[in-house]
């Protein structure tokens, strides 16, 4: 055989070595689609790249043996059309096909445009106030596809403007009241200066669990009140549907909203209006923002970044790495309304039954059917598509989206932060055409979404604007794994799996979400969980998650309406098993069968707690973590106080009464009584069911609820914060003088007693208070005093004032405050209820 010479030999070698390599192609911002792709001489746009490696694909070039790497530089590349990833872009497992940044550098596919030629206002612009032409810029917009740019969110400086709005920080209006059937809302009159026309203003509306942005076509002043109508459809949905509906409430307020998107709400640094007709942007810069070099950017694409193939030819083998995903838009409220049902599925039909029942479920009075929002990145059709160490900001509704027939994929190490909707999404959540509570259980078991692997990810400041949205959604999806992810700050729930309402055998199977760390959620609505079930799930579990910091939300429709988690209605054969959360405040509403629950609470061990969120090779995300909100309360769990008040001369039918509270696992002991007043002081799973309970059953009783208590003493306060294990209660009650001036005196000075008056505190620690709380409902109090059991207030409480003048000087001045409640005796203020039995 003929030898090779040496130096060919090695030359054979080198290009055996070349052949071996993956194909690499490159992108720059200072690129040309007409360059080879290499390094010297890169691509511009990504499209341009996948085309290049479909050829490649396509002539099936040695070259891609090992894979095709698409390294993309530093910088933003503006997006004028979705990067569109399609099944003849599919790699193989051997030769997948890398997208990623360059070593060291963030490259930002970008659905925005740039805002720039700043001028001060210089000219009167009816609708604005003297104070705002003062401090308002002002701007062309760009032209987009040949029209004016529309959009729904305004970033400066990567910090996202409000949208001009009636009211500001976290302050919102309450409505009077809702006209169902002519699809008509009454509020109080806006103290700004409207036109006839609302031109493009909107009402976001705050209800229940959900959000709605509804277009107003009409608003008229009826003397010190507004009559507002609707566009259609958002205007027929908001009204017919039955669940989420607007909340009438004369115990916790009516439904709060805010009204948007007209030019004389723009009243305050960093709000901002668009004038589409004029092509023209408003802006009122916030403090140390100048126009002139600021980075200001809008959104015009929907959706970044599109990969979907068939069911018989799914995209494959698709890795990301490194990629920052920004400025999505999201116009259909802007065009149909927004009306979500749920986890920010809005609703494109929907109605009350008038006569209940369905096949799946007798009792079942509304229907609905969804359509799902845009996601900056849309995946659908296609399996082995792995995210890993990327960015999604700075978008407008969901950031990535994993639908239909999607399958062995991962999400891992990526940040989602400053998103309008869901952080990411997984699985069906009912076709469009298909009922949401028809279970989902399609013949082609290529359809469903299946393991996904979710884990790592660092989620924040999302739901922003659709608060009704989650941090993590997945609908019909079967051995998903979601574990070992930080999710905060968010408005609604941190994980939501399941959907469809049903115990019947669906889609839904071998679900793990394990190890997450969920905190500061719940930041404006409640019906709300760190972690949230639906419907039959077997063999899924729920294990090691660390759950702690429910926000206070300033407008819930029921501000004990909150838990840490949460199987809602359906869910059945789940394991929920070491999950470490402040206390057991779960609730299990209408569920299934097969459902297991074992030693979660905060007696778990510290371990859970230690191991669970992001994992020590991810911890390079945790150097992007945004703040929490400081200006918020967080929710501590109280016991709930009920008060049942009977009719002069009628009794309580206590019979009722005890089967009421069997079946909601109440001990008969807690109840109490004072003449004609009965109340129960107790921990309650659900305190909205109890309460309609109540009110079903005891009829000719007023129901009265008492919220969270306005005051709350307990051990921390003490040098010695050891508590006793067992308490007796003491109640009383009293009235609150008529005057609303001292009513709100009494309340600031009990909101400031630790610190202004820490001698107080000093005696219930004396006298061995283990706990001391004041609910309010309208002038009347009740008092709460738990001291250890087999003592009595009689020879505890004169503990409180040895050698400690200052407690009787404040109880002097309580005096002032407080009168009895009807039936006492003149002179006579606190009365003490009596328990109705022996524990």
């Amino acid at each position: 055989m003929k030898r090779l010479p040496v130096c060919l030999s090695a030359l054979f070698i080198l290009l055996l070595v070349f052949s071996s390599q993956a194909a690499t192609i490159y992108l720059s911002t200072t690129g040309n689609d007409k360059n080879p792709g290499t390094k010297d001489q890169p691509l511009a746009t990504l499209n341009a790249a996948l085309r290049k490696a479909r050829e490649l694909r396509r002539l099936k070039d040695p070259s891609i043996e090992n894979g095709i790497h698409i390294i993309i530089s530093g910088g933003i590349y503006n997006l004028y059309e979705p990067v569109f990833i399609r099944p003849e872009d599919a790699g193989t497992k051997a030769s997948p096909t890398y997208i990623e940044a360059a070593p060291n550098e963030q490259p930002i596919l970008s659905g925005g445009v740039t805002i720039n030629n700043w001028k001060k206002l210089s000219q009167k612009v009816n609708g604005l106030s003297a104070t705002a032409q003062k401090n308002v810029w002002i701007a062309d917009v760009p032209r987009w596809a040949g029209r004016p740019a529309e959009f729904r969110q305004f970033w400066v400086n990567d910090r996202k403007a409000i949208r001009a709005r009636d009211c500001n920080g976290d302050t919102m209006n309450r409505i009077l009241s809702w006209d169902h059937a002519n699809q008509q809302c009454w509020i109080k009159n806006p103290s700004f200066q409207l036109s006839n026309d609302p031109g493009a203003a909107e009402m976001f509306i705050h209800q229940w669990w959900a959000v709605a942005s509804l277009r107003i076509s009409k608003w008229e002043r009826r003397a010190d009140s507004m009559l507002l109508s609707f566009h259609q459809p958002e205007s027929r949905v908001q009204s017919e549907h039955p669940w989420p509906a607007p909340w009438i409430s004369a115990e916790t307020g009516n439904s709060a909203f805010y009204l948007t998107n007209s030019l004389p709400f723009l009243d305050s640094p960093g709000e901002w209006y668009l004038d589409i007709a004029a092509g023209k942007l408003y802006y009122w810069p916030r403090p140390g923002e100048d126009l002139k070099t600021a980075k200001a950017i809008v959104p015009q694409l929907e959706t970044l970044c599109r990969i979907e193939g068939t069911i018989d030819h799914p995209v494959e083998h698709i890795y990301f790495n490194g990629i920052s995903f920004q400025h999505s838009t999201w116009l259909r409220p802007s065009r149909e309304g927004h009306v979500p049902h749920q986890a920010g599925m809005y609703m494109l039909d929907a109605y009350k039954l008038k006569t209940p029942g369905t096949p799946d479920k007798a009792s079942l009075e509304n229907q609905a059917w969804v359509g799902r929002p845009a996601a900056a990145v849309n995946v659908q059709f296609a399996q082995q598509i792995k995210f890993e160490h990327c960015s999604f900001r700075h978008l407008a509704s969901t950031g990535l989206d994993y639908g239909k027939a999607t399958a062995n994929s991962e999400i891992t190490g990526n940040l989602f932060q400053d998103i309008g909707g869901t952080g990411m999404l997984a699985g069906v959540f009912s076709d469009e055409s298909t009922e949401v509570h028809l279970p989902y259980l399609p013949k082609d078991e290529r359809e469903k979404c299946s393991n996904l692997r979710i884990t790592n990810n660092l989620i924040n400041d999302v739901t922003n604007e659709d608060w009704g949205a989650v941090g993590i959604g997945a609908g019909y999806v079967n051995d998903i794994a979601i574990e070992h992810n930080e999710i905060y700050d968010v408005s609604y729930s941190g994980i939501s799996i399941g959907w469809g309402w049903t115990k019947t055998t669906n889609a839904m199977k071998n679900n793990r979400i394990v190890a997450n760390k969920i905190h500061h959620y719940g930041k404006h609505m409640y019906d709300v969980a760190a972690i949230y079930t639906l419907s039959a799930q077997p063999g899924s579990s729920i294990s090691e998650n660390y759950i702690d910091s429910i926000y206070k939300a300033p407008y819930a429709h029921i501000p004990a309406h909150w838990f840490y988690i949460y199987t809602d209605e359906g869910s059945s054969y789940i394991t929920i098993k070491n999950n470490w959360t402040p206390s057991q405040k779960y609730l299990q509403n209408a569920n299934g069968p097969g459902n297991e629950w074992t030693n979660n609470g905060p007696q778990v061990f510290p371990s859970v707690k230690n191991n669970a969120g992001i994992q020590d090779n991810f911890n390079s995300l945790l150097a992007m973590k945004g703040p929490v909100d400081q200006n918020r309360l967080i929710n501590k769990e109280h016991p709930a106080l009920i008060e049942l008040v009977t009719q002069p001369g009628k009794s309580l039918d206590t019979s009722k009464l005890n089967a009421v509270l069997r079946k909601n696992k109440i001990s008969t002991s807690s109840v109490y009584k004072w003449n004609d007043h009965y109340v129960i002081f107790d921990r309650v799973a659900d305190q909205f069911v109890l309460l309609n309970a109540l009110k079903k059953e005891l009829t000719g009783v007023t129901v009265r609820n008492y919220q969270d208590p306005f005051y709350d003493y307990n051990r921390s306060y003490c040098p010695d914060t050891t508590t006793i294990a067992e308490w007796d209660h003491v109640l009383l009650t009293a009235n609150l003088v008529g005057d609303k001036k001292r009513q709100q005196e009494y309340l600031d000075m009990h909101a400031s007693q630790l610190e202004k008056w820490p001698e107080v505190s000093r005696g219930f620690c004396n006298a061995s208070f283990q706990r001391l709380l004041i609910y309010r409902n309208g002038r009347q109090l009740m008092l709460v005093i738990s001291i250890p059991k087999g003592k009595t207030l009689a020879e505890l409480d004169p503990l409180t004032t040895k050698n400690n003048p200052r407690v009787d000087e404040w109880n002097k001045i309580m005096k002032k405050y407080q009168e009895g409640i009807p039936g006492t005796k003149q002179g006579e203020t606190w009365v003490f209820l009596t328990p109705l039995s022996k524990p």
